[in-house]
């Protein structure tokens, strides 16, 4: 008997069992129907004060990532190529921690370690219109930055009393180039940007912000939950000069500023002007928006669908040895490793139509109701969508394959079920439930089959974004392919031994 009658003959017993057949429809129906539930029952409402107000839409930046877009600016019009160059002297700055008495505010002097403060060239004042800076950071030393998304080191060394660094921003049609300087003399290129379709015209000049303090707690289980803060960040800037066709006029722009009822900003910005000498104050940041909910947190119904799949694939084996039909199918197809192989191919293809379904349907549909409801996704490119939703499926099925692996070995279904949901289900509802110590809630997503969990996330982690990059957060150890590798390396091994066991005893 050939491979592929084997597989037609496995793929006819599983169609023929209808407990099987309904089994992979709820599947689907899990996943389908509780991210539907989740994303109907989740609505989003803002305060401004006593006045409820609908939320904000994060800007989006040029490659349709959503972004933060906030900070302080300094500039003037630039009509074609040109330069500017500054000194930065020092960088001070205000943290809001807790308050130990409560009416009282408890701000400390100091700055986050991501606090910046440079020159720029953006396209507009607009929030997120596009951009490229060379900058001063509180504690990652120089940096060019464009686009949101793109960072590159310069120098380590940052500004201190009496150390003070020398910027410089070039523009050359599409082309900005950032430069660093100890004394304004020996130069060192930090980086070039390259921003296609920048317009003749834009804007040049000086600026400054401060993402949140991120502070951690730990709860008594060892587990962690992150709390950002306001901060503050004061450049003091001197030696500026600007070459090129320039209106010669400084204007002020305290981009992305929130507006309180009554019309007043809320934590502006500011300039203080003495002569040549310009002491900026900024708030915010200019980076990608990690802050808001994933198109993965729509697939709430995956571990339910999950649960079904592993009983599905462990009860398409263990039913022929308890029934004791196994010897029928050996004798049919002695080749006993190609029967189990052809069952782990149906098994896996079914679920992963199954989950494919599922999530095909529910990830568009869930992200548009949420939307309606005033809760904001961020948006992911094509693939990386395509990737989300294969994804799930493909975890389904690399599981369900193990289960059945598992079954084939223990030949009993409780066993083989409860070890299934034991290595895949409850490491990763552990690591991302906020209960365990970080560290640990990583090497349970490197080191066993939920690993493959990774294959979901869809906003990378940002060397220069502050965030609590963690399990919970949706943030896993290992890349996603490679944590989905992980998940398969599970699979064939336990397959693997399957057929030896298999091969070497009597059905």
């Amino acid at each position: 008997m050939s491979f592929r009658h084997v597989l037609l003959a496995e793929w006819t017993k599983l169609r023929t069992v209808r407990g099987w057949v309904a089994g992979l429809v709820a599947v689907s129906l899990a996943v389908i129907g509780l991210g539907l539930l989740f994303a109907t029952g989740s609505t989003s409402s803002c305060s401004k004060g006593k006045v409820e107000v609908p939320c904000p839409t994060p800007p989006l930046g040029p490659d349709g990532t959503a972004v933060e877009d906030r900070f302080y600016f300094v500039s003037m019009p630039l009509d074609g190529n040109g330069s500017i160059t500054a000194r930065v002297n020092s960088m001070t700055g205000q943290i809001r921690l807790p308050d130990a008495t409560p009416g009282v505010r408890n701000v400390v002097s100091g700055t986050v370690p991501w606090a910046k403060a440079g020159l720029m060239v953006k396209e507009s004042t607009e929030q997120g219109a596009a951009y490229a800076a060379v900058m001063v950071t509180a504690a990652h030393g120089v940096r060019m930055q464009h686009d949101f998304t793109h960072d590159v080191a310069g120098g380590a060394q940052g500004v201190a009393s009496g150390r003070p660094r020398w910027l410089r921003l070039s523009r050359t049609q599409d082309t900005i180039t950032g430069e660093e300087s100890p004394d304004g003399k020996r130069w060192t290129k930090v980086g070039t940007a390259r921003l296609e379709g920048l317009p003749a015209k834009v804007r040049i000049g000086l600026f400054a912000a401060s993402p949140g303090d991120v502070r951690v707690e730990t709860n008594p289980l060892g587990g962690t939950a992150a709390a950002g803060r306001f901060s503050e960040v004061t450049a003091l800037v001197d030696e500026v000069s600007v070459s090129g066709t320039t209106s010669g006029t400084w204007a002020q722009n305290d981009i992305g500023v929130d507006y309180d009822v009554d019309g007043t900003p809320h934590h502006p910005g500011r300039l203080v002007r003495s002569g040549g000498t310009f002491a900026i104050t900024g708030v915010g940041d200019i980076a990608p928006n990690t802050t808001e909910g994933t198109v993965e947190r729509t697939l709430t119904g995956l571990l339910i669908a999950l649960v079904v799949a592993i009983v599905v694939a462990v009860l398409f084996v263990t039913a022929e040895y308890r029934r004791g039909l196994m010897r029928t199918t050996l004798l049919a197809s002695p080749r006993r490793g190609r029967v189990l192989v052809a069952k782990a191919v149906v098994a896996g293809g079914v679920t992963f139509v199954a989950g494919l379904v599922g999530a095909a349907v529910t990830v568009p549909l869930a992200v548009r109701i949420l939307r309606g409801n005033g809760i904001f996704t961020l948006p992911v490119d094509p693939l990386t969508q395509v990737r989300v939703v294969a994804g799930a499926a493909g975890v389904l099925a690399v599981s369900a394959v193990l289960a059945l692996a598992l079954g084939a070995l223990f030949r009993r279904s409780a066993p083989a079920v409860i070890v299934a949901i034991v290595v895949v289900v409850v490491p990763y509802v552990l690591a991302t439930a906020s209960i365990l110590p970080d560290e640990v809630a990583r090497w349970l997503l490197r080191v066993t089959p939920a690993a493959g969990f990774a294959i979901q996330q869809s906003v990378p982690a940002y060397e220069h974004v502050i965030s609590h990059y963690v399990p919970a957060m949706g943030y896993f150890p290992l890349p996603p392919w490679g944590g989905f590798a992980v998940l398969c390396a599970y699979a064939a091994l336990a397959l693997g031994l399957a057929v030896r066991r298999l091969n070497g005893r009597d059905a």
